[in-house]
């Protein structure tokens, strides 16, 4: 008999948002979906380590800005303006590490960056990335001689970012995959020299086991899961998690990633923070996932979980972002046309 022809996964994936997410977005979701379905924004995140005093400057010449440190700038100009409480004004800019350096071009603006370039001593002078994927990084605020743990670390790009803060004491960088954690290791050799290297340990553990092999030891801890990848699942065939054949796998992220949570928050020490972040929109792998682990946390482990307020986040980096203003808990980035991040949802707990 002639099978039904084979429906794309990206097709699959489309309306399977269209159902949920028209209902989670509302009147936004058209806007949303004509982002997701367009090219996406990059940023360039500068390498530290790299001899590239003059890439600032050649890239401020394209009108491109380093969104990081500009932020707390205008957001002190808002706050005189607005002559809001001064409680607010050192806590804005204190949230927020210096030493990340982020390019971007200003909205509406889709100028692509050129590829990147090595130094003499072949370090590449930056990595490009989806801007809102730095927010997560941001949120953890890694502080001096912190041991940072990154559970679900390949590609890189957060790790890699985490190393640009210049103070991870030590920096545990897991994936389950091997295959990924080969590129992970790829990126970190292109981008990092030898004796930073030293600092970071890579490992292929299953992360949902990560508090039998070092429980409780933990400054901060990212805890970027797998997911439906929105973007990806809306415009690529290859590796879409909407595949028929993948429909179970589906299904199961939001056990998945909630049992990576847990991993994450008991990796944790006592008054450690955990950063958990999706590239999803859907509240079902995102707020719900931190609620269930808030539950379980308490119930199972008697551990007392805080959720910390990054509201200010949304003060800082909206000229950047188009934020979501209804998230229950934490934060999500929306696309859009004329700032074409993400998805991207962080949620900061600290672990009391």
């Amino acid at each position: 008999a002639a099978t039904a022809p084979r429906v794309p996964s990206t097709r699959l994936a489309l309306h399977h948002f269209d159902t949920s997410y028209s209902l989670h977005l509302g009147a936004l979701w058209p806007s949303v979906r004509a982002g997701l379905l367009c090219e996406q924004k990059y940023g360039a995140l500068l390498n530290n380590f790299a001899a590239a005093d003059h890439v600032p400057q050649e890239l401020e010449l394209l009108n491109a800005t380093d969104f990081v440190s500009e932020a707390p700038q205008k957001a002190q100009q808002w706050q005189w303006e607005m002559m809001t409480q001064a409680e607010t004004s050192p806590l804005l800019s204190a949230s927020i590490s210096s030493k990340i350096k982020c390019y971007t071009f200003p909205r509406g603006d889709i100028t692509r960056f050129r590829p990147a370039r090595p130094d003499a001593l072949g370090l590449l002078d930056y990595y490009l990335m989806d801007a809102a994927s730095l927010l997560p990084v941001l949120a953890l605020s890694v502080q001096p001689d912190d041991f940072v743990l990154d559970l679900c670390a390949a590609p890189g790009g957060k790790t890699l970012a985490l190393l640009q803060t210049g103070f991870c004491g030590h920096l545990a960088a897991n994936d389950v995959s091997v295959s990924r954690t080969k590129r992970l290791y790829q990126i970190l050799h292109s981008y990092v020299p030898k004796e930073v290297m030293d600092t970071v340990s890579v490992t292929s553990y299953d992360g949902r086991d990560w508090d039998q092999v070092k429980g409780g030891t933990f400054h901060k801890v990212l805890v970027d899961v797998p997911c439906t990848t929105d973007r990806h699942s809306a415009v690529e065939e290859d590796n879409n998690i909407f595949h028929k054949r993948r429909t179970k796998e589906r299904q199961m992220l939001p056990m998945l990633q909630l049992q990576l949570l847990m991993a994450g928050i008991l990796a944790a020490k006592p008054g450690g923070e955990v950063v958990y972040s999706t590239c999803s929109l859907s509240p079902l792998q995102n707020e719900c996932v931190v609620e269930r682990a808030l539950d379980i946390a308490e119930a199972q482990f008697n551990i007392s979980v805080h959720v910390e307020d990054l509201s200010h986040f949304r003060t800082l980096f909206q000229d950047t972002f188009s934020f979501f203003s209804d998230c229950r808990l934490g934060e999500l980035v929306l696309p859009h046309l004329t700032a074409n991040f993400g998805p991207m949802y962080f949620c900061k707990l600290r672990r009391m």
